[in-house]
């Protein structure tokens, strides 16, 4: 993304060797990782069941599977398609299908991301999940411990009643080729930026953006519904590259800002002749949920020993170069994968949605 409340910052990055070192505060770590696989798996919220309720676009390290360990997954990883090579993290988020007015369903392709602080490797994930990791207080801010993970968003929601979450979960409709309108942070300002999926064409795609809980009990690496054991800060979720107010005493130990990106190539799909007859938007989440509301991502922590306690605590790192993390080449990472469990058509034309036994409305 292009920010303009971050061109300062940008300068200074690069100017810096690898773009940290003492420049500023904030720690942002923002880099790219291809899928390790597309498949109907989720073994956060369904671990063991093949298949699961809808699809997945994976990133990160080769230990995803349905039963994967709940230990440290990098003692069982071998490879990650992400630039750091000591990430072995699994990401994933929904799948997103245009719906022709035909009742037909297409997967929509996905696009790099924008070249930010020198960066090329991202620029050339061809599609995957751009990462974001924030210390918005260098020294202050404990990184994840093995076997931790997390859910954000609710996969069922299909409406919002309160403003909770309008920080933490929205889209961005950009307005031309190579990221038209990529200014300013991500579901900050509604003029940019909606909780829903756009109801218009987007002349160059659509942007996703995830925002994860920056609280943590300090006890529990994971909790039932996954999500118990994280929390926000008393005063709401915190801004994007913020620390935001107080931890609650429930959840007092303070963790970094992890953030998802997703670019979807809605372009390919603009031609509203092929739109529902009442102008209505033709997208839908691989849950089946065309309101956007159910955006949703799974998180779980794989980071080698304590590199990223150490990016933590480095101050004004910035991009895909902190203090002497490893990082490997976009052809290395494209070895990295995973071999599809679910049998099922990835990139044709379908009746229905994988896993949904009926066409939406």
């Amino acid at each position: 993304m292009f920010w303009t409340t971050l061109l300062g910052l940008t300068a200074l990055a690069e100017a810096a060797p690898q773009f940290g070192g003492g420049f500023g505060g904030t720690t942002m770590l923002r880099f790219g990782c291809p899928n390790v696989v597309i498949d109907r798996l989720d073994p956060l919220v369904n671990p063991g069941a093949v298949p699961s309720s809808h699809v997945h676009q994976i990133v990160g390290g080769d230990a995803f599977n349905a039963s994967m360990t709940t230990g440290d997954v990098s003692a069982v990883a071998k490879c990650t398609t992400c630039q750091f090579s000591e990430d072995f993290s699994n990401y994933w988020t929904a799948n997103l299908y245009f719906k022709a007015r035909n009742g037909s369903y297409k997967r929509v392709p996905q696009l790099g991301h924008a070249n930010q602080f020198g960066d090329t490797f991202s620029t050339q994930t061809q599609g995957g999940i751009l990462v974001y990791y924030v210390s918005a207080q260098p020294g202050q801010i404990t990184a994840f411990k093995p076997g931790f993970r997390m859910l954000s968003g609710d996969a069922l929601a299909r409406s919002r009643s309160d403003t909770k979450l309008k920080r933490q979960n929205c889209f961005r409709c950009y307005t031309g080729p190579n990221y038209g309108g990529d200014v300013g942070a991500p579901c900050m300002d509604d003029n940019v930026d909606s909780e829903g999926l756009p109801n218009k064409v987007c002349a160059g795609g659509i942007r996703s953006n995830i925002l994860f809980p920056t609280c943590w009990d300090g006890k529990n690496l994971d909790s039932p519904n996954h999500q118990d054991h994280v929390a926000y800060p008393t005063t709401g979720p915190a801004n994007f590259l913020s620390l935001g107010g107080s931890c609650p005493s429930t959840h007092p130990v303070r963790i970094p800002q992890l953030m998802y990106e997703v670019v979807w190539d809605t372009t390919k799909f603009n031609d509203k002749s092929q739109w529902p007859e009442d102008g209505s938007q033709p997208f839908y989440l691989s849950t089946g949920d065309n309101t956007g509301f159910g955006q949703h991502a799974d998180y779980v922590f794989g980071w080698k020993d304590n590199s990223l306690q150490k990016a933590m605590d480095t101050s004004g790192c910035m991009g895909a170069r902190c203090a002497d993390l490893k990082f490997q080449d976009i052809n290395t990472a494209r070895q990295c994968s995973v071999k599809k469990v679910v049998t099922e058509d990835e990139d044709g034309w379908l009746s229905e949605l994988p896993g949904l036994t009926m066409p939406m409305a």
